[in-house]
């Protein structure tokens, strides 16, 4: 779904792949399986866990995320073209 107010995207990553840097305005990050997070934000890195069902939300952020886990990992991606207030 890509209109004037949202935009998803379904995210599969292989084990140990990379997302390559990239940036989101406000989103909504949603967790259709389980894996280890490896996200670089300005320089730094943290190991995150994350669970199926599991929900996020985020402002605006220029990251790289890697799969650290052993399996593919799938999210859904739900970027907010406005601002939220």
């Amino acid at each position: 779904l890509d209109n004037d107010k949202v935009r998803v995207i379904e995210l599969t990553v292989a084990p140990e792949g990379s997302t390559g840097l990239h940036s989101h305005g406000d989103h909504i990050v949603y967790f259709l399986t389980a894996g280890e997070a490896k996200q670089t934000t300005d320089g730094k890195t943290t190991i995150t866990p994350r669970k199926p069902g599991e929900i996020l939300w985020s402002g605006p952020v220029t990251h790289e995320t890697v799969n650290g886990g052993k399996a593919e990992t799938r999210t859904l991606i739900i970027e907010l073209k406005s601002p939220a207030r």
